[in-house]
């Protein structure tokens, strides 16, 4: 028996291969079907447009109308035969079914189509000046009505005629894709084999004579020697559509910029684009006509973007331990699948900067972007090629649909920005905190106001973490600021050093605001081997001309949470909290109320106060002058940079040696926080709070009272109280190092994004929750009357 096996395997595939062939008919009789309807509502106008023709009062003339519906009938004519040939035979099927005579003869009528389209241009030409001539054929093209397939009686949406028109331009050049998955399903010993391998060399050469015989089709498809149209860049963005956020694939060619869109992807099939707009760089502008209304782009709050991240890292977490337990794909693929909706959600939602483009008719389009070092390299691209594109590239219908067929071969981008789409072996990027000094810059011109931002990328794309401040009128400028910036799975930094502009009338007005002028831009890759070192880094970014320096330092995130107890006997920083108040006999650290009091008179209105980093040599004399108990530290402050008190706080609660919530109670809290009955999370965080030494207790009350003051001047100082939870949350709550779910052995890898960045959100919702919480105690309130009233 066993030798028969084979064969009776084969004639099992040939059973299914002759099954999936009655689908693709299937198939093909549905889309046919459709398209007999497009045909139909084309010709359905033609016989009132005729008959009117003839009297005193006609619509179109006749020219006009043969024009238009050139070889439309003839269309409908060859489709219904091929049709109501194929449709009893799939109805009656059995494996022995032939249909290769149908599409042989299908194939040998595609002369029809040749002349449909080289009519085609001036069919659409003369619609459109019929259109501008007649307001009631204007109104006619617009409201054409298709019979839905499946329901003759029933009504679909209204197409228009240019719609309906492209219709057999876009069925002759899919003709040879449907052969192509017939032939796939047919056997070679089949009697159709023959009959549709003629079909399809006879579709082929159809298709291939029509990209010949027009030069500028030609250029789309190949780009030979001499000839002009090659793609310079392209990227997946957000483009903001009435106020909607949509994913588009932008494409920059060397005569135009067009935006696609990603049609739904079918199981087994290619990608296929949507052309949406496309503007020739000869007739691109960044600059909108003076009436242009401002954009007003709708900003998704920062907690929800950091729920996102959150749920993100619970997904990625989660894949991970699927995997290493071994279970099924199934689970697997679930959780990617959630993973997936995730991060595109996020991908949507996060960026906020636009880059506004105008045709030179004054239609806009707003692509918005994350990061401003992408948005300067689009400008400088297209700015750049402006210069050598003199030639306006206007494309019929027919080109713009082959341009858009041939981006699937020619992107350089091929996956939507998500980490699912990323290489299992790709490097996971940096988790930890980076400290970067923004020394100097060298090799201006001219003196200038000159200060830098720095980006990095996390979640899979760019944002800005730190501003310098602005150095005045300089050629060497010094700013020597440092910054801390925390990372997420982070693989490169980026700076870009900016002209501030204070003169009003010299203000760049591209994009419909006023910009600072970007003087230079740069990047390095956050190489792990060259970082792992405990000292700083230094560095020089070169960028057009000018070189500005660097010094980094990076901490993983297990190091950052070993804090370091002072050996300075009397000192404050490094030093336990209750041992300070007791040698002060105060119940608040002497610093902690200089340095609010200090920010209280001058800071409240500071742009950025907490987040923007001081100077890091300040911060430094200020450590040392409050740890030797200097009697001059409250006239310092006075003469000091606010940024730089400010900075100066975070570092006394950051070395503290145990964090201002404490090693004991931060599971504790990092676990009240998640539970869901309001009530009960109430009383659980109030009492937890309570719980803490009363030196910790009192400090916080009192710093809390201080932040929700801050917050109360949002509008001017851009700082709301989910900003300040962010800046101060991972400083006063940390896991002890034995509690952290960091992996302490070093050649474990830490994947981006996991359990250390759900560490942190747990750290700034904790602080969030108590920033918010009405009922919190004041910071002067007895501790005793404090747990009588909220004992529950």
């Amino acid at each position: 028996m066993g030798c028969f096996r084979p064969t009776l395997c084969t004639e099992c595939d040939l059973e299914k291969g002759l099954e999936m062939r009655k689908w693709v008919l299937s198939g093909i009789l549905a889309s046919e079907e459709t398209y007999l309807s497009h045909l139909e509502a084309l010709l359905l106008p033609m016989k009132p447009l005729k008959a009117a023709a003839t009297t005193s009062q006609p619509v179109l003339s006749i020219s006009q109308i043969e024009t238009i519906f050139f070889k439309v009938p003839e269309l409908y004519e060859i489709h219904k035969e091929f049709y109501d040939g194929l449709l009893p035979r799939v109805q009656q099927w059995s494996h022995h079914q032939r249909v290769g005579d149908l599409f042989q003869k299908l194939a040998s009528q595609l002369g029809v189509y040749r002349a449909f389209v080289d009519n085609y241009e001036l069919a659409v030409e003369t619609a459109e000046k019929c259109c501008q001539a007649n307001t009631q054929f204007a109104e006619i093209s617009e409201n054409l009505k298709v019979r839905s397939p499946k329901d003759c009686k029933e009504l679909t949406a209204k197409n228009s005629l240019e719609a309906l028109l492209y219709k057999p331009v876009d069925r002759v050049t899919r003709s040879t894709l449907v052969l192509h998955d017939l032939l796939k399903h047919t056997p070679t010993s089949h009697p159709d084999h023959p009959l549709l391998q003629d079909a399809l060399r006879i579709s082929q050469n159809f298709l291939s004579s029509i990209n010949e015989e027009s030069t500028p089709r030609r250029q789309l498809m190949t780009v030979k020697k001499g000839e002009n149209r090659q793609l310079l860049k392209d990227s997946f963005m957000v483009e903001l559509v009435e106020g909607a956020r949509k994913l588009r694939h932008v494409f920059l060619f060397t005569d135009l910029l067009l935006c696609a869109k990603l049609k739904k992807q079918i199981a087994g099939k290619n990608q296929q684009y949507d052309s949406k707009w496309y503007i020739p760089l000869s007739e691109l502008t960044f600059q909108g006509p003076e009436e242009t209304e401002p954009l007003t782009i709708p900003q998704v709050p920062d907690e929800e973007l950091d729920a996102m991240k959150v749920k993100i890292s619970h997904l990625r977490s989660e894949i991970q331990r699927e995997k290493r337990a071994n279970k099924g794909s199934k689970v697997i693929d679930r959780l990617r699948k959630k993973l997936s909706e995730q991060e595109s959600l996020l991908l949507l939602t996060s960026p906020s900067m636009h880059l506004r483009v105008y045709n030179k008719s004054g239609k806009s389009y707003s692509i918005l972007i994350s990061s401003d070092y992408e948005r300067a390299e689009w400008k400088e691209l297209i700015k750049e090629q402006q210069k050598k594109c003199f030639k306006a590239a206007s494309l019929t219908s027919m080109e713009l649909q082959m341009l858009t067929n041939a981006c699937v071969k020619l992107q350089t981008v091929h996956h939507i920005p998500l980490s699912i789409n990323k290489e299992e072996d790709e490097a996971p990027g940096l988790c930890g905190f980076l400290n970067v000094i923004v020394h100097s810059a060298s090799g201006l011109k001219q003196s200038l106001n000159l200060y830098c931002t720095l980006e990095v990328d996390s979640f899979g794309f760019f944002s800005n973490k730190a501003k310098t401040r602005v150095y005045r009128y300089t050629t060497e400028p010094k700013w020597n600021e440092e910054f801390e910036i925390e990372l997420e799975g982070s693989q490169t930094l980026r700076l870009l050093c900016y002209e501030k502009c204070y003169n009003k009338s010299k203000q760049n007005k591209e994009d419909g605001e006023s910009m600072d002028h970007i003087m230079g831009k740069g990047q390095i890759p956050l190489d792990p081997q060259i970082l792992q070192g405990k000292d700083w880094q230094r560095t020089v970014i070169p960028m057009n001309g000018i070189e500005v320096k660097l010094s980094m330092k990076f901490t993983s995130r297990e190091f950052s949470l070993k804090r370091m107890p002072s050996r300075k006997p009397m000192g404050v920083f490094g030093v336990k909290i209750s041992t300070v108040t007791k040698r002060e006999r105060s119940k608040v650290p002497y610093i902690v109320r200089q340095c609010l009091e200090e920010i209280e008179r001058r800071g409240m209105e500071e742009v950025g106060i907490y987040r923007v980093s001081g100077v890091a040599t300040d911060i430094q004399a200020l450590k040392t002058a409050f740890d030797t108990n200097h009697k001059d530290v409250s006239v310092m402050m006075s003469e000091m940079d606010v940024n730089a008190i400010a900075g100066t706080l975070k570092l006394y609660f950051r070395e503290l040696p145990e964090p201002l919530f404490t090693d004991e109670l931060y599971p504790n809290f990092a676990g009240g926080i998640t539970l869901s009955d309001s009530v009960a999370k109430e009383s659980c965080m109030l009492n937890l709070l309570l719980s803490l030494p009363e030196p910790n207790l009192v400090t916080f009350l009192f710093l809390l009272d201080h932040l929700k003051r801050v917050a109360e001047k949002e509008s001017v100082n851009k700082m709301s109280l989910h900003n300040l939870a962010t800046v101060f949350g991972p400083t006063l709550l940390r896991p002890a190092e034995k509690d952290s779910k960091i992996p302490t052995n070093p050649t474990q890898p830490i994947s981006m994004g996991d359990s250390w960045s759900l560490e942190v959100m747990a750290q700034v919702q904790v602080l969030l929750y108590f920033l918010q919480l009405e009922t919190i105690p004041t910071p002067d309130s007895k501790r005793q009357s404090i747990l009588f009233s909220t004992e529950v």
